[in-house]
């Protein structure tokens, strides 16, 4: 067996000690070592917490480790492009939170620095490891549903916090930046090419300015993807797959729970309503987990990551679209 990739992970942001940290504490393949702060009490605490030998006080620090093989970016999305860069350059393989950057244009600066350094880059989109996503995407191949017609899905929580960052224009905040990118990648994933064009109308919070209600429809020429993503909304989540001869429906799409099975429903449309709908249950997986061995396999191996920088490109060019569709009110082309 290899040895396991050790990650140091750059700050103490919610996503990394409430999720990622924890789900890669079951990895095979990998293995958190070392975390970083601006303030060293909280890199400390969050070491001391999580387990984790090494807690430094500067971001700068971290990326000198020399025991340290991989960078976790979960930073805010104004500074994904910037850090990445810093631990590229520092001979670091990094996995970015998504989005990967503000602009298309901005995460294509990434091409000539991975390039440069030799080091694996990527976007860190955990869905698309989670062995319920494989698996939907596996049926849909094979045709159980007929031709792939359409994509329908909605994502929403409610957070009204004018300090948080996903509240924040400049940061990168707003709904789609934050939610709604998921449903674009995971249509681009099961449609397997990019959208021709692309309408939206958005809805902003008249005071933070993010758009806190988006509705975007993505043409796939043959084929469609619909969804509405809302940060002032009732928390809710779900996914409909059809096609020409039935249905697949994820039940919990993007947050799946690691802690109970999850669940994705295959329907042949003979009974309204859903009532010839059949289950596919999958045991407690934890998605960060497998993002993590995934991510940490293609460094051993020197293979391809689940997500490489020339995805993450096309999703943003995406957001950006359908963001400049719903200031236009027209279609907006890639």
């Amino acid at each position: 067996m290899l040895r396991k990739v050790r990650w140091g992970v750059l700050g103490v942001a919610a996503i990394a000690v409430k999720k990622m940290i924890p789900g890669m504490r079951g990895c095979e393949r990998a293995e958190v070592t070392a975390i970083a702060s601006r303030e060293w009490s909280r890199a400390r605490e969050a070491a001391e917490r999580l387990g984790i030998p090494k807690a430094y006080g500067s971001y700068e620090e971290l990326l000198a480790d020399g025991d340290v093989d991989a960078i976790y970016n979960p930073l805010p999305n104004h500074l994904h492009v910037p850090w990445t860069v810093k631990a590229a350059e520092a001979g670091k393989h990094v996995l970015c939170e998504k989005p990967i950057a503000l602009t298309a244009e901005e995460a294509r600066t990434l091409i000539p620095v991975r390039e440069r350094t030799g080091v694996k880059m990527g976007e860190a989109f955990m869905v698309r490891t989670h062995p319920q996503w494989l698996r939907a995407r596996e049926i849909v191949r094979g045709g159980a549903i007929g031709e792939l017609q359409t994509m329908v899905s909605e994502f929403s929580y409610f957070n009204r916090d004018a300090g948080n960052i996903r509240n924040i224009p400049e940061y990168g905040g707003g709904a789609m930046m934050d939610i709604g990118c998921y449903p674009i990648t995971m249509s681009r994933f099961f449609f397997d090419r990019e959208p021709a064009r692309v309408a939206a109308l958005i809805e902003r919070d008249p005071e933070m300015g993010i758009d806190r209600l988006s509705s975007a429809l993505l043409d796939f020429a043959p084929g469609q993807a619909l969804f509405t993503c809302g940060t002032q909304m009732v928390p809710f989540q779900r996914m409909q797959v059809l096609g020409s001869k039935g249905r697949l429906e994820i039940e919990i799409p993007y947050n799946i729970p690691p802690d109970r099975p999850s669940r994705i429903f295959v329907d042949d449309g003979s009974q309204v309503g859903g009532g010839s709908a059949h289950a596919e249950e999958f045991p407690a997986c934890d998605q960060y987990m497998t993002q993590g061995d995934a991510f940490s396999r293609a460094i051993q191996e020197d293979a391809e990551v689940p997500v490489p920088l020339e995805d993450a490109i096309a999703n943003m060019a995406v957001i950006e679209a359908v963001l400049r569709a719903g200031a236009s009110g027209q279609w907006e082309r890639l």
